[in-house]
């Protein structure tokens, strides 16, 4: 189950950040401004946004197995329109609808692990669920700019398109739902956990805020090796891709790390002040001209990222709940995603106008906000 829930999130990752690793053949080759490359790139992740709550309340409702394979689907689908249709307007729609589709996966390959673990092994558990979005990026990363630049943008979907459709035959096959409550209310269970109390409210900001820097890094990365580090792109793609999968194994640890603190709330305030110091460190590397630092402190900045994602979702899903865990975890994607979906174009514009370093200083600023608001106590659903 664990295996088949990473194997979908990675597919469904892959389609989402494919348009980011266009951007540099949009933006050099083709000499699309780089505001506009990064709201292209940014249309999956708006389409993610618009149903995450509507997957997440499907897969409470009916359970994780049709929700997930339905939606690889119809991710396939839309890569397949990409594919046919030219056009970077045609790019951008089923860019949207793909990114609409593949929202299923983020809802409820979580609800899958929280379901099938113990408590004192979802660290871990998610850790490796959280594998799939650096091991989707890394698919991306090193498939898109080679397959963009020889064939055209569209010819860089191809295998997503292919990905996405295993998987989700694979899944309709393989999966099976983790086992349920009843449909009675326990004592104690409360019927709407956002009613009774901030901490979801609470661990929902600080991963909006977090998100900033992640998807920083993810979307305007490469292009940022390229253009001010000077590598070239195969090197650049490598960077990236080695960075994303020691992010993807980090997750593991920090899990494993967290199980064995037995609080999640801690070590999630560790990550924000790491983020912020590690985007800092990469804008002084930048300004000092300094090469292979500056590629450390990429790797660095890149795996404290993602590290905060496992975190925040096993402690979405222990305060929510079975009942409510699939919205929840809809409305904990969804708040990250509408904050990834204005990263493209507003740092785009912060990096046009100001730099990648002063850029770099600005999304810093975020994990630093994001620090006081972390709650001080873990929660669980009291739930029988």
């Amino acid at each position: 189950m664990l295996a088949l829930g990473v194997g979908a999130q990675t597919a469904g990752t892959a389609f989402v950040s494919a348009p980011a690793f266009l951007i540099p053949v949009l933006h050099s080759e083709r000499g699309m401004p780089l505001a506009q490359a990064g709201l292209l790139a940014a249309a999956p992740t708006v389409g993610m946004v618009l149903t995450l709550i509507a997957w997440g309340a499907l897969a409470d409702r009916i359970g994780e197995r049709w929700v997930i394979s339905a939606g690889l689907a119809l991710t396939a689908l839309a890569a397949v329109g990409a594919v046919a249709v030219p056009g970077y307007t045609a790019l951008g729609v089923f860019g949207l609808l793909g990114g609409a589709a593949a929202a299923s996966s983020n809802a409820a390959s979580g609800r899958v692990v929280v379901g099938w673990f113990p408590r004192n092994r979802r660290g871990l558990a998610m850790g490796i669920r959280q594998m799939a979005q650096p091991l989707g990026v890394t698919v991306a990363a090193l498939t898109v700019p080679w397959i963009a630049a020889a064939h055209g943008p569209g010819a860089a979907l191809v295998l997503p398109l292919v990905f996405n459709a295993a998987l989700a035959i694979l899944c309709a096959v393989g999966l099976a739902n983790p086992p349920r409550p009843s449909g009675r209310t326990e004592p104690g269970d409360p019927p709407n956990p956002y009613r009774t109390g901030s901490f979801l409210w609470r661990i929902h900001a600080v991963s909006v805020l977090l998100v900033v820097p992640q998807f920083t890094l993810s979307t305007f990365g490469l292009v940022w090796l390229i253009a001010d580090v000077r590598l070239d792109s195969v090197s650049a793609g490598a960077v990236v891709s080695i960075a994303q999968v020691v992010g993807a194994f980090g997750r593991i640890a920090v899990g494993v790390w967290s199980d064995r603190l037995g609080s999640r709330v801690r070590l999630l305030r560790w990550v924000a002040v790491a983020a912020a110091a590690t985007m800092a460190l990469a804008a002084a590397t930048d300004l000092a001209s300094l090469r292979a630092a500056a590629i450390a402190a990429f790797m660095v900045a890149t795996v404290v990222s993602v590290a905060d994602n496992g975190l925040a979702f096993t402690s979405v899903a222990e305060a929510a709940g079975p009942r409510w865990s699939g919205k929840a975890l809809g409305a904990q994607n969804t708040g990250q995603f509408i904050a990834a979906s204005g990263v493209g174009p507003a740092v785009g514009a912060l990096v046009a106008a100001l730099g990648y370093p002063l850029a770099f200083c600005l999304v810093a600023a975020a994990p630093l906000a994001a620090i006081p608001l972390v709650p001080r106590r873990d929660e669980h659903a009291n739930v029988g």
